[in-house]
């Protein structure tokens, strides 16, 4: 008897110290517990728990603490496997993808996502390291799909430090738009000095209407209008944030200087993939374009500004005074000692 009261108070303490300083999960389990049996039933998973807990009665979290001691078994489990196996590594893999870290780890999705970084949050100062200011940034569309609007992002800053993002999620100031009537505007009305003054074809208001109405065409052709919409969405940032200009102002310089652009990306365009909904997103990949991607480039370009002439969006199309970034091509040798001979050909016809 004297051995089981030993037993019991013994277990009480232990509970008492998981309750203070055990994972909120963990102490509205027991409390549940000890609410419907009078005291907390143990198995031998909250045991274990609760014997971690009772360690961390008078620790505070540190980088090198296994992710277990802190966090429940489950989330544990996922995070491990992704090889995140202590705070501090889980710390470096949130900052080394920003926003969206959570889609690489299997079954953690964005609102429990959520939680474990308001939890690292709140202990940055004992842990001695700090997470991004990004890191706390879920995608909009894995919580709410049909809000799109909440999403859009208006470009800018410097080309040192920019404001990026994709063109689901663009938006342009008004003096770069290229719209009718916008602020700071040439005599003819439009902030776009190329806009046509006659009758146009679309309905377009501006410079982004514009593209989108011309990428709208390949709408049944979705690898066709990933690529194009990649092309016109690296435009249209380099235009308004590097060079200062509405695309419908480009002039045969501009389109000189953004063939340069292509072969060598300033850095704050440039970084590893990235979901195109995180802050991180850029538009250029780190091993840059190869020589035929840039001719690619241009020639795609060329095209979207033929046809916005054609429609009369814009007075005429810069690009076609541009040539195409030089590029190799390399001749292959025929090994004849490899060819068939006739008599062969016969035979394998045959």
């Amino acid at each position: 008897d004297a051995m089981e009261r030993y037993l019991r108070t013994m277990r009480d303490d232990l509970v008492t110290l998981a309750l203070r300083h055990g994972s909120a999960a963990l102490a509205e389990h027991l409390k549940a517990s000890i609410k419907q049996h009078g005291s907390a039933k143990l198995t031998a998973v909250t045991l274990r728990m609760v014997e971690q807990a009772s360690t961390l009665a008078a620790a505070v979290p540190s980088v090198a603490h296994p992710v277990h001691l802190w966090f429940r078994p489950l989330i544990a489990r996922r995070l491990t496997g992704e090889g995140i196996a202590t705070l501090g590594a889980l710390i470096e893999y949130c900052n080394a993808r920003g926003g969206s870290w959570w889609r690489s780890v299997p079954r953690i999705g964005a609102l429990r996502a959520k939680a474990l970084v308001a939890w690292l949050r709140r202990h940055e100062r004992t842990l001695g390291v700090r997470l991004d200011v990004d890191v706390a940034d879920i995608d909009t569309r894995e919580l709410a799909p049909s809000s799109q609007a909440q999403a859009i992002v208006v470009i800018g800053g410097t080309s040192h430090e920019p404001r990026l993002a994709p063109f689901e999620r663009l938006a342009v100031p008004t003096s770069l738009s290229g719209a009718i009537g916008a602020a700071n505007g040439p005599t003819n009305g439009h902030s776009g000095s190329n806009r046509a003054t006659s009758f146009s074809f679309i309905r377009a208001p501006h410079d982004l209407a514009a593209i989108h109405a011309y990428l709208h065409r390949y709408r049944d052709r979705p690898t066709t209008l990933r690529a194009y919409t990649r092309e016109l969405e690296r435009l249209v940032l380099w235009a308004v944030i590097v060079r200062g200009t509405p695309v419908s102002s480009m002039t045969v310089e501009d389109c000189e200087a953004y063939k340069d652009f292509l072969a060598k990306p300033a850095p704050s365009f440039v970084g590893p993939k990235q979901s195109r909904a995180s802050g991180r997103w850029r538009p250029f990949a780190p091993e840059g374009l190869s020589a035929d991607s840039q001719a690619y480039a241009v020639r795609v370009l060329r095209a979207a500004f033929a046809w916005l002439t054609e429609v009369r969006y814009l007075a005429g199309n810069p690009w076609s005074a541009v040539h195409d970034p030089v590029t190799i091509t390399r001749e292959v040798a025929v090994q004849v000692e490899r060819a068939l001979s006739p008599k062969l050909w016969t035979e394998l016809r045959r």
